[in-house]
């Protein structure tokens, strides 16, 4: 009679499980398929380039300790692979997959009773558990600090999961007890999915060991361009942007004025619009591409191009269409088809101060906003010309090349001091000196929080507390005081996790 009671729960459980919920499955399945293969790709462009620096002597001598390191993970991985695709093959024949009597892709998707079978009440999912547990071991255990680095970066998690049902007290029972087939085999991809990842991560780090990878790139393309960088009011002008080294693999993303725009299959990607109001104007084109290390990179370029009017006249920025505040803004002034003598320009918020040159001026805007520089011309009148204005933005707080994050103990001990760095700002030469700081150390080596305001710079003044950090130590640096254009900012704070 019990057996009977199961058979029937069986079918009633087997009603309840929707063709929405089993195609959900298949998608995610699918979904993890296409992840497991390019984590494949990715870790074969390293063997490559493993390759290539086995032949270089800079690198052979790494090659030769690194590589043997990254194999023995790939055999481990193949092999935890091809299991888990075992007990698929299991699975799916239990279910009744038979290519050759129904096709290539029929089986019960809704079986509840296969997957018990297998994987709980048999051996199957116990034996696969303790591989992936072992698997996880051996990887760690290729190298010691290989271990230590990625020991809670893996992917593979055998914790038990949190259940509805708490009688489940194994993780055989937990992931596969009354599962559905096309569940069972969606969870069993995601394992084999965990393994290219693990394998990629390890694989990766002994790369990096080596140095960078490389990649042939295929196609070599111009970066950024304009059709014109002088139209008239009206006309059309055309802006091209592209990788300067194409790999087709590695097609970049590009925006330009925010916009999103398509690339071709040479790498390149334009946009063309109407030049609209005289004066100087700008285009931002934003360039957003994976590096040869694997590591997403954007780069943002601007083009400067003017609109004339009729008459000729022009006012261009000669560094952006944007004045800022604290700054000697370089400008260039031309009257057309008038003598610079008959040229007399004028600003709305600030101040212009004629240059050494003919048609050179300095403009040093007082407040943000929008500044409107009007020429007034003998014999023509007036002309507009309006500019955005805004304060120089925040630099970024830095130790050595670093703005926080993990970094080695004797790699922070090294550094002199704390710097204010701005990046990527169209003017060059523009420079923030930290004034003051405060440092806060606490983990390892500090018990007790340690917390310190310091004058300038330099590490001079906490040179003895940092020399108690260690591997554990966490770093803060806060309140950061710099002084540059436009007065003392306060910048944000940055923390350092030392390893």
């Amino acid at each position: 009679m019990i057996n009977i009671m199961y058979l029937v729960l069986t079918a009633l459980l087997a009603l309840n499980v929707s063709s929405e919920i089993l195609n959900a499955f298949k998608t995610v399945d699918n979904s993890l398929q296409r992840s497991s293969a390019a984590a494949n790709v990715s870790t074969a462009q390293y063997f490559n380039s493993f390759q290539v620096k086995a032949k270089e002597p800079a690198s052979q001598a790494n090659v030769a300790i690194w590589l043997p390191k990254a194999q023995k993970a790939q055999q481990y991985s193949t092999e935890m692979y091809n299991f888990i695709q075992s007990v698929k093959d299991s699975v799916l024949k239990e279910a009744g997959f038979d290519p050759v009597k129904n096709g290539d892709s029929l089986y019960k998707e809704d079986n509840l009773e296969v997957s018990t079978r297998l994987l709980v009440d048999g051996n199957l999912g116990k034996q696969m558990f303790q591989k992936l547990a072992d698997y996880k071991k051996n990887l760690l255990s290729i190298d010691k600090e290989l271990g230590a680095e990625l020991a809670n970066d893996l992917p593979i998690d055998l914790s038990m999961p949190k259940l509805q049902n708490r009688s489940n007290k194994t993780l055989e029972a937990a992931y596969f007890l009354m599962t559905p087939t096309v569940a069972t085999l969606t969870m069993l991809s995601k394992f084999q999915n965990d393994v290219k990842s693990s394998e990629n991560k390890v694989v990766e780090y002994c790369h990096k060991q080596v140095g960078q990878v490389e990649i042939i790139f295929d196609t070599y393309k111009p970066l950024v361009g304009a059709s014109a960088t002088y139209v008239m009011d009206g006309q059309e002008i055309e802006i091209t942007a592209g990788l300067g080294a194409f790999n087709s693999k590695k097609v970049p993303n590009i925006t330009i004025n925010g916009a999103g725009a398509s690339v071709g299959p040479d790498g390149l990607a334009t946009q063309k619009f109407i030049a609209k109001g005289v004066g100087s104007k700008s285009v931002n084109v934003v360039i957003s591409y994976t590096d040869q290390d694997g590591k997403p990179q954007t780069v943002t370029k601007v083009i400067n191009y003017t609109v004339g009017s009729p008459t000729g006249a022009s006012v261009s920025a000669d560094a952006v269409k944007v004045l800022y505040i604290g700054l000697d803004n370089p400008l260039s002034v031309n009257g057309g088809n008038v003598g610079d003598e008959k040229v007399h320009p004028s600003i709305d918020n600030g101040e212009i101060v004629k240059g050494d040159k003919p048609g050179k001026y300095i403009v040093r805007p007082s407040k943000p906003g929008t500044g409107t520089i009007t020429l007034n011309i003998d014999g023509q009148g007036a002309q507009a010309f309006p500019f955005r204005v805004k304060t120089v933005p925040d630099p970024v707080a830095k130790v050595g090349i670093s703005g926080g994050g993990r970094i080695k103990v004797n790699e922070f001990k090294a550094q002199e001091g704390v710097s204010a760095v701005l990046e990527n700002f169209i003017f060059e030469g523009v420079k923030f000196t930290v004034q003051s700081y405060t440092i806060v150390l606490n983990g390892a080596g500090f018990p007790v929080l340690q917390a310190k305001p310091v004058s300038g710079d330099s590490f001079g003044p906490v040179r003895d507390l940092i020399e108690k950090s260690k591997g554990g130590t966490t770093i803060v640096i806060d309140e950061i005081k710099a002084s540059g254009p436009g007065g003392t900012r306060t910048l944000k704070p940055i923390v350092f996790n030392l390893y």
